[in-house]
This record gives C-alpha cells, sequence and structure tokens, in this order.
C-alpha cells in the first residue's frame, strides 16, 4: 500500500481579510503549509484575495450581497473539481455564507464547506434568519454525506453546542449563540450530549473534530471579543469548527488551535482551527 499524503486544511473567521494581513496574518500562512483554507468573514473583493493570498493559490470566493459583510471563501494549493454555493430554496438568500467544493486528493474526493453562521439577535428578525439558514444547513448536513464519504464544514458557525464550549456559558443561556433551539440542531448533527454515541455515529454522524481531539474538557475556545481582558483570561467562545463524516475523521493525524501568544498578535478576534488528514 502506498504511503499516505497528509492534508492539512485550515479555517479562520478573519473579521476582514485587509485588516488580518495588515495585523500579521501574511507570516501566519506562510510558515503554516496549509493544503486548503477556508476563510469566513472576509468582507473584500475577489481581487483583494488574490492580491493578498499570491497567485499560488486557486481561489473560489462567494461575497455577500451586502458589499462590505460576511463573504466566505476557499483557497487551495491545487484547483477544485467543482464547487457549490446553494444552500435551502431559491427565495433564501444565503451568499457569502456557504462555498462547498470538491477536492482530489491522490485519487480521493474530499468535500470542504467553508461556512459563517449569522450571528444572531434573540428575539429578532436577525435571529429568525439565522433560524432559516440553520434550517437549510440541516438539511444540507443531512445529504452531504452521500455525496461525499470524505466531506468537512467547517468555519464559524456561531454555536456553542455545549456548555464546555462557553467560559461563562451560566449568562449566556438567553443569548444568541448559546440558545437551547440552536444548538439543538448541533444535536443532529452529531448527536446530544446524553446520547451514548454522541459525536461517535450519532445524529447524522458528524465528528466534532475538536472535541474529538480535546476530549470533556473547558474549550478549547476559538473567539475572543477585542475588549477588556477576555483574551488574557482565556474568556471565549469555541464556535469555530471542523466537522468531518465519519471516513474522514477516521483519518485526522492532529488538530490545533493556534491562538495568538499574546493579545498584542492577534490579527483576528478568532483564531484558526487546522487539522491534518492522512489521504
Amino acid at each position: 500500500m502506498p504511503p499516505r499524503r497528509t492534508l492539512r486544511i485550515a479555517t479562520v473567521n478573519v473579521n476582514g481579510i485587509r485588516a488580518a494581513f495588515r495585523r500579521g496574518m501574511g507570516a501566519w500562512l506562510d510558515g503554516r503549509g496549509v493544503d486548503i483554507l477556508a476563510l469566513q468573514e472576509v468582507r473584500a473583493s475577489t481581487d483583494d484575495l488574490t492580491g493578498l493570498l499570491g497567485d499560488e493559490w486557486d481561489i473560489l470566493h462567494d461575497a455577500a450581497t451586502a458589499k462590505g459583510r460576511a463573504g466566505v471563501a476557499l483557497a487551495s494549493r491545487g484547483k477544485a473539481s467543482i464547487h457549490r454555493v446553494a444552500l435551502g430554496e431559491e427565495d433564501f438568500d444565503t451568499a457569502g455564507r456557504w462555498l462547498e467544493a470538491d477536492y482530489e486528493v491522490d485519487g480521493s474526493i474530499v468535500t470542504v464547506v467553508s461556512a459563517y453562521v449569522p450571528s444572531g439577535e434573540a428575539g429578532t428578525e436577525k435571529q429568525t434568519y439565522k433560524y432559516r439558514f440553520l434550517d437549510a444547513m440541516d438539511a444540507r448536513m443531512k445529504a452531504l454525506p452521500q455525496h461525499s464519504e470524505l466531506a468537512a464544514v467547517m468555519g464559524d458557525l456561531n454555536v456553542g453546542h455545549r456548555t464546555l464550549d462557553i467560559k461563562n456559558w451560566k449568562g449566556n443561556v438567553k443569548r444568541a449563540g448559546f440558545l437551547p433551539e440552536e444548538r439543538a440542531y448541533f444535536d443532529h448533527f452529531m448527536g446530544a450530549e446524553d446520547d451514548e454515541h454522541y459525536n461517535d455515529g450519532a445524529g447524522y454522524g458528524w465528528i466534532d473534530l475538536g472535541r474529538k481531539s480535546a476530549g470533556e474538557v473547558d474549550g478549547p475556545y476559538t473567539w475572543w471579543t477585542w475588549r477588556g481582558q477576555a483574551f488574557d483570561n482565556d474568556t471565549g467562545w469555541r464556535i469555530d469548527y471542523q466537522l468531518a463524516t465519519q471516513a474522514l475523521a477516521s483519518r485526522m493525524v492532529e488538530y490545533h488551535v493556534d491562538k495568538a501568544p499574546s493579545y498584542e498578535e492577534r490579527w483576528s478576534d478568532h483564531t484558526p482551527v487546522v487539522v491534518d488528514y492522512a489521504i
């Protein structure tokens, strides 16, 4: 049997890619050996992406309908064979929030999705939109493993699934991002916390690689507000995920959260989540 290749996939909400590069994202990317990069909240043009990342990357970009908002992208060292942006009904605007692509890796097809779930706001139209998006995402998450055995959905999913995923969870049970109705969608994907097969084939069978890697511990968090001492005190939320089908999850070699060494060295309010897969 020939040796397996290690495929490194990273995801990060850049909080505006031009600002991220001004703060030092380029140095991180140059030294990380990433094969496929999923970006959220790009808030820039495709020309901006090409200019910042360089010609060595093949770039797929789904910009938001509203200029300067949202935006998702996939950048890769090799070209995707096909990509898709449709999610949900035709009259539902998901532009800038869902981009999936198929990549051929040493004879295998690996499907990667860059997703940016709306943040929502409890009791408002923003939350209604978030639930509509989660409904569409739910349907796609159920169907996607039938399309591709090796698939990963990643990005800023804007929901902390379990109490382990938010430092101050008790104060956030009525806030968007930790509402029971939101967390129930993730029960569909990976199974509920009290399911004996949670994160091991329950629900639609998706595996939360962050929880699989870290185990039953707090965090590791992936987002901290810019305000106050949240970053220094590690008062964060784990809302950036790589969710993989069981077949792809079984090929995970290493999972890492690239938290900046200090507040001053941050280039986004989110941190990259990097996973190596043996393909």
